[in-house]
């Protein structure tokens, strides 16, 4: 029997699967990782977010990407995603979460106008109903992985709801990286917004975890005892042939040695834009709160993985309902009650960054976030006014603002 180079046999002999054909990439190093951390200043913020393209009738996705670009001439704030059916913003860096919820709603309000009624924008985790996921996007990247992932790149479309921080100093931010893990579980609660999918209520506040699930290096990441460390792992991984760099990295948080952040990816798209600044809003005044801590107390605590991913199932199923563990005794507390409690904390720091307006909109989130939102919809309209509210709100939130 014979077989071609990709794990097939050639004259009877078994050949090894080829590589796949990452893009090139320069060699991660310490040093580039300690330069990217050396900002001026601290604690600026960015945020990107993945937004879903519908048909303006039927509410489907529509994979029209390539229809798209064209009309936004080269505006640097809109890039291709992994499906044909998104658009992704990306912000320019940003001193603020209401510096960063203006800039949203800019690209959305510009966005919109572009679109002229062809197509409509939603922003969720996931689409309500649709398996119209659309083609992989032509893009080598994108290429790449749907070629060596290829049954978890064409089963679903997701989208979250990116967040960047800049951290002074590459000890420090490290440090701030392995302790912001123990929180994931809280930001994933306030920002669940993906309960449906497939046309049904998938029981979960958040699924679109569990689609990324299918992907290598997903979930709660690992705590890294130095950049060392880091720059090791990704060593590893290149010679091997399993990724060709840090990018490929999907955890739901993950160091940023490029623009020297940390990049924590564990929310939804939030459908209106002052919910996605309530969430940059509480994460730039934890990451703040931890460096002072950090610098006051010279450590952090460090948690296991495999006790933070328990509390993260608790937050996809349940999202703000139901309760967490505390991951050092174990006590059962409210999710509400804890991230409640979390965002007192942070109020000195929200007030430091004239933040204090997002951490209001965050405890809006606590009563009722996205997914709580989503069910309300659906009990009065149904799977399909589901789509069209979402749509609705997405847009009005970026006019509004």
């Amino acid at each position: 029997m014979a077989r071609d180079e990709r794990g097939q046999a050639a004259h009877g002999i078994l050949v090894m699967s080829a590589q796949p054909p990452w893009e090139p990439t320069p060699p991660l190093t310490v040093t580039r990782c300690r330069a990217a951390f050396e900002h001026a200043r601290p604690f600026t913020v960015g945020a990107e977010e993945e937004l879903m393209l519908v048909d303006p009738v039927s509410f489907d996705l529509a994979p029209v990407i390539e229809d798209v670009l064209p009309l936004v001439c080269g505006d640097g704030r809109f890039v291709k995603e992994l499906r044909a059916a998104q658009i992704e913003i990306v912000t320019p860096v940003c001193a603020t979460a209401a510096d960063a919820c203006r800039r949203l709603a800019e690209a959305r309000r510009d966005l919109i106008l572009r679109l002229d009624g062809r197509y409509r924008l939603v922003a969720a985790g996931t689409h309500p109903f649709s398996r119209r996921h659309g083609e992989i996007t032509e893009a080598e990247r994108y290429r790449a992985i749907a070629d060596e992932y290829s049954w978890a790149a064409t089963r679903s479309l997701v989208c979250g709801l990116h967040v960047h921080v800049a951290v002074q100093g590459a000890e420090p931010a490290l440090a701030v990286f392995n302790a912001l893990r123990s929180y994931l579980p809280e930001l994933a609660a306030l920002g669940a917004n993906s309960a449906f999918a497939d046309g049904v209520d998938t029981g979960m506040a958040s699924v679109r975890p569990k689609f990324n699930e299918i992907y290598p290096r997903s979930g709660i990441p690992p705590a890294f005892g130095s950049w060392d460390d880091v720059v090791r792992y990704v060593e590893w991984g290149r010679r091997g042939g399993l990724f060709p760099d840090e990018s490929h990295f999907w955890w739901e948080m993950r160091p940023h040695p490029v623009h020297g952040t940390l990049e924590i990816r564990v929310a939804d798209t939030q459908t209106r834009v002052e919910d996605a600044a309530a969430i940059v809003g509480v994460i730039q005044a934890l990451v703040a709160q931890l460096v002072d801590r950090y610098e006051q107390e010279g450590s952090l605590p460090l948690h296991e993985t495999h006790r933070i991913t328990e509390n993260a199932w608790r937050a996809h199923r349940h999202g703000v309902a139901g309760w967490l563990v505390d991951l050092d005794s174990g006590d059962r507390i409210a999710t509400r009650e804890r991230i409640a409690a979390l965002i007192d904390e942070l109020e000195p720091y929200a007030h430091r960054f004239g933040s204090n307006e997002q951490l209001e909109a965050a405890r809006t989130l606590i009563a009722g976030n996205g997914a709580d939102r989503q069910r309300y919809v659906n009990k009065r309209d149904g799977i399909l006014g589901i789509a069209r509210w979402l749509a609705n709100e997405t847009e009005a939130s970026a006019l509004d603002a």
